[in-house]
Formats: structure tokens, C-alpha cells, sequence
């Protein structure tokens, strides 16, 4: 490895990795339940970027021989139609884990629909039974974005006990589920965000960096401590001069990665690692019904 470049953590190989590990356990425990496991996604509406994440996210399935079962509903769905519908999934004996793809339309509310889903079958591992049970330590379905960083950061052995590791972010999605993780781990942990004071003298203390602000390259090569290690969660699309497109960071990754010693990259770092996470909790519950 070139001493000045920081070695990428692969999150799709490791992803990759983790659907092939699934795929055994699935085929091995169907012939016990004769049945396979199975993920009900509920989109409502027709925005481009979930509708390409629901796509991925029944095709990982689909590797791995989970059944999806996939509820479409118009922009114009109504609560109550979605919370009935949550609750017949509830009761279906043939699905595992329920999530609703966010964000929904405006008219609708999403914390009342995540309520309505058993913690159970909550895939996406973000009702408040099982982020208290987070809190608590207790077993419990896990945020699935987080717990694919630690996964990541586990399979290269990074140790994290008595790092100091910073969060930029405190999303009930990533920034809060990842600091309580790793404080598990035993790592001393500050929790940034867009209010906090003097952030450079922050992020330099950090060990550990994980970047989830949603806010293009806001990580700088002058806001990370030489030889740490940078956990981009960040997915920003930018549109280049001429038009094209193309997926970026939190993380100014050219910059960074001639100071960090461990880095993930935009695309393939932390998102593969997401949906793997999915996979997981629902192979998980369909593993102790």
C-alpha cells in the first residue's frame, strides 16, 4: 500500500460477501420452514431516487432467495390506507420484515406509519422498541446504515476500543443509532452537527470519522487527524458542468485519502453495506419464527 494513500474499506465486496453467507443460510433453513423469508416494501408515489432504491433493494433480494413483497401506492395514498395496509403485513405469516421507503409525500406522516409496524418485522431496525432496546443493549433489530458500519469496520479489524470516534450528523437514521453503537464498542464518542463550535478542532481529535450530513465534501483534508480512519455515509448527487451526473460524499475523497489510513469510497463504501443490513435483519427474524 502507498504510504500517502489510505487503504478504501470495501463495503460491496464485504456486501457481497454477506448476501452469499445469507444465500446458504436461506437455502438451509427453507427446507426446515418450507417456506422462504420474505421483505414487503411499501413506496408510495414515483420519486426517481426511491423507486432506483427499491429496485436494488429487490434485486439483493432476490440474490439471496428472499420473497419480496413489494406494495406500489400513488402519490395521492391516504394514512389510513397505508396504516391498514401495514397492519395486514403485521399479520401475514409469510413476511418478515415490513419497511416504508422514505421520504413519502408531504401529506403523509412517517414516524405515525413506522409506529404502526410489529418491531419484529421493522427491517429497517427504527421503531422506538428497538432503538430502545439499542439503548438499553438489549438483542433487537439494528438501524441498518450503522450497523453496516460497524460490520465494515469489524471485517477489517479496526479496534475501536478506547478510540476516540466522532459522528458529523444526529439523524435518528445514521447520527444517533451510530453514536449509541459505538459506545458499545467501547469508543469514547462526541456527536457533531451544524450547531456545533470550532468543528475542525473536533473532527481532529477523532480516530474514528463518520460523515453523515448530507452536505457534498464538507469533510476536508485539514478536519481529519493523520492515520485515522473516515467512514463516509454521505450519498449527494452532483451535476457536473456538462450535464452528466455523478455520486458524492460527505467526504472530499481525493483530499482525504493522503491523510486518512482507512477510508470508504461514494459510491460503494456504506450503501451496499445498507441494504446488506436489510437483508440480515429479515433472514434474522424469518431465522427465530
Amino acid at each position: 500500500m502507498d504510504a500517502k494513500t489510505a487503504q478504501i474499506l470495501d463495503g460491496k465486496a464485504l456486501a457481497t460477501k454477506i448476501q452469499s453467507e445469507l444465500s446458504d443460510r436461506v437455502r438451509a433453513l427453507q427446507a426446515q420452514k418450507g417456506r422462504p423469508p420474505g421483505l414487503a416494501v411499501l413506496m408510495v408515489g414515483d420519486n426517481p431516487a426511491s423507486a432506483a432504491y427499491v429496485r436494488n433493494k429487490e434485486r439483493a433480494c432476490a440474490k439471496v432467495g428472499i420473497a419480496s413483497f413489494g406494495q406500489h401506492y400513488p402519490a395521492n395514498a391516504t394514512q389510513p390506507e397505508l396504516e391498514l395496509a401495514i397492519r395486514a403485513l403485521n399479520e401475514d405469516d409469510r413476511v418478515d420484515g415490513i419497511l416504508v421507503q422514505l421520504p413519502l409525500p408531504e401529506h403523509l406522516d412517517a414516524i405515525a406509519l413506522l409506529y404502526q409496524i410489529d418491531p419484529d418485522k421493522d427491517a429497517d431496525g427504527l421503531h422506538p422498541v428497538n432503538l430502545g432496546r439499542l439503548v438499553r443493549g438489549e438483542e433487537g433489530l439494528r438501524s441498518c446504515t450503522p450497523a453496516g458500519v460497524m460490520r465494515l469496520l469489524q471485517e477489517y479489524q479496526i479496534d475501536l476500543k478506547g478510540k476516540n470516534a466522532v459522528v458529523l450528523g444526529r439523524s435518528i437514521l445514521v447520527g444517533k443509532p451510530m453514536a449509541l453503537m459505538l459506545l458499545e464498542a467501547d469508543c469514547t464518542v462526541t456527536v457533531a452537527h451544524s450547531r456545533s463550535q470550532n468543528l475542525e478542532s473536533i473532527t481532529n481529535q477523532a480516530d474514528i470519522l463518520i460523515a453523515a450530513v448530507g452536505r457534498t465534501e464538507m469533510v476536508t483534508a485539514n478536519m481529519v487527524k493523520p492515520g485515522s480512519v473516515v467512514i463516509d455515509v454521505g450519498i449527494n448527487r452532483v451535476v457536473n458542468p456538462d450535464g452528466t451526473s455523478r455520486l458524492a460524499g460527505d467526504v472530499d475523497f481525493n483530499a482525504v485519502k493522503t491523510v486518512a489510513e482507512f477510508i470508504t469510497a461514494v459510491p460503494g463504501g456504506i450503501g451496499p453495506m445498507t441494504v446488506a443490513m436489510l437483508l440480515e435483519n429479515t433472514v434474522s427474524t424469518y431465522s427465530i419464527k
